[in-house]
């Protein structure tokens, strides 16, 4: 629901009330004077879906242009007529569609884009958080650092910018995307250092998990990309709030970042690298998403001789985004068959040991390279087994030289004793 005021001259003030009364609404209609004059001012409640039309046609009448007039909308929080509610009730029914005008996205989606002070140190914050959270493995720290975030506006501004055919808005959307995932990234290398320098010297970032989820990630990956770009149009076009997608937007790309610092820091470049190529896939399938949502929904340029160049470019844009997605997600689809081949190789050396011993613990631990993983060492902990004849199962299980450890429990019972005394 919207509110909207019109304010018009004594020459405009005939055709702003003939489109109100061709689009339906209940108007009033009061005078004010000013510096300017004495103009006329319309007020009326319009539906969400409705403002889009009513705004084009007041601008055909000439309302905004060289200063005659102008147009507020705000969002109504109620109205009370019951008339009114069960016209909204029907046209509820007969449409569905909640979507904001394009003046409203617009105008959203530039507050949005905005490469200010706050969103750099936001994303300072955001990015310093996620490296603190993944060096202590803490989950709730790391999404913490997800809800301050800003990075949910840049990425709508330029797919909104691409089907309003607005080149200024796609420009600052796409430089203001870069330039905060650029000091994420810094920002996550620094402190990182300073890190290693004062708390942790020596580390070996794929023994913290939160680490190791984002070094070799899987297909799931790119699902959780795509489903925050559709998130984030969403939430944008229905002018609901963009906080808690935000958050999704974020999952996708400060963890990464954050990561990409660690690697950085402590010399794993197999690491930084790994989660750098998943931060660009995420940024890029984002953007993906939300412009074939804004261009499903309906958006297009205000005049109608720019949306043919509109729909040419954000085809082109379409493509070249799915080309280079579809590239990347090959990295996704080598890292998903390795962790596939593991799950096999780990289940088929657990069933061997547990037909020995059914209580017998079994541990595994790999090696990392980029979007790859070899496994390294297999540990046992059980009674009736010799490491020979683990390793012997082992090697039919995989062409990778693995160490095997076989801890008995009677020598662990022994030394437990022997200390007890």
């Amino acid at each position: 629901m919207r509110h909207v005021r019109v304010t018009a001259s004594d020459d405009l003030s005939d055709g702003v009330a003939d489109v109100l009364e061709e689009a339906e609404v209940e108007y009033t209609v009061t005078d004010e004077t000013s510096d300017r004059g004495v103009s006329h001012v319309f007020t009326f409640p319009a539906r969400t879906e409705e403002v889009e039309g009513i705004l084009d046609a007041l601008k055909e009448v000439g309302v905004g242009e060289e200063g005659n007039g102008n147009v507020v909308v705000s969002e109504a929080q109620a109205v009370v007529s019951e008339g009114f509610e069960e016209e909204e009730e029907d046209e509820e029914e007969e449409n569905g569609d909640d979507r904001i005008p394009r003046d409203e996205l617009k105008a959203t989606a530039e507050s949005l884009s905005r490469s200010t002070l706050n969103y750099a140190v936001f994303t300072v914050v955001s990015a310093v958080l996620a490296t603190a959270g993944l060096l202590q493995n803490s989950a709730a720290v790391v999404v913490g650092s997800m809800v301050i975030a800003p990075l949910i506006g840049p990425a709508m501004a330029s797919s909104v910018g691409s089907v309003l055919k607005d080149d200024e808005l796609y420009r600052n959307g796409v430089k203001t995307q870069f330039v905060g995932v650029g000091v994420a990234v810094v920002s996550a290398v620094v402190f990182a250092f300073l890190a290693r320098l004062v708390i942790s010297p020596e580390l070996d970032l794929l023994l913290i998990e939160q680490v190791a989820e984002r070094v070799n990630p899987d297909l799931l990956s790119l699902a959780i990309a795509l489903g925050a770009g559709v998130a984030g149009a969403l939430s944008l076009t229905s002018g609901a709030s963009a906080t808690l997608v935000g958050v999704m937007i974020a999952v996708a790309l400060i963890p990464p970042a954050a990561v990409v610092g660690l690697g950085v820091a402590y010399e794993r470049f197999a690491v930084a690298a790994s989660a750098g190529v998943l931060v660009l896939l995420n940024l890029l399938s984002i953007n993906l998403a939300a412009l074939i949502v804004l261009w499903a929904k309906g958006y297009r340029p205000e005049k109608w001789y720019d949306e043919k160049p509109a729909r040419r470019v954000t085809q082109k844009r379409v493509i070249a985004l799915f080309a280079v997605v579809v590239v990347l997600s090959g990295f996704l689809v080598v890292s998903t068959l390795n962790e596939r081949s593991h799950a096999g190789f780990e289940e088929d050396v657990e069933t061997y040991v547990e037909g020995v011993d059914p209580n017998a613990e079994v541990g595994f631990s790999y090696s990392t390279g980029f979007f790859s993983s070899s496994p390294e060492r297999v540990t046992v902990r059980a009674d009736g087994l010799t490491a020979d004849r683990v390793a012997q199962r082992v090697s039919r299980s995989t062409d990778a030289p693995v160490e095997v450890v076989v801890v008995r429990r009677e020598t662990e019972r022994a030394q437990t004793g022997a200390t007890a005394r």
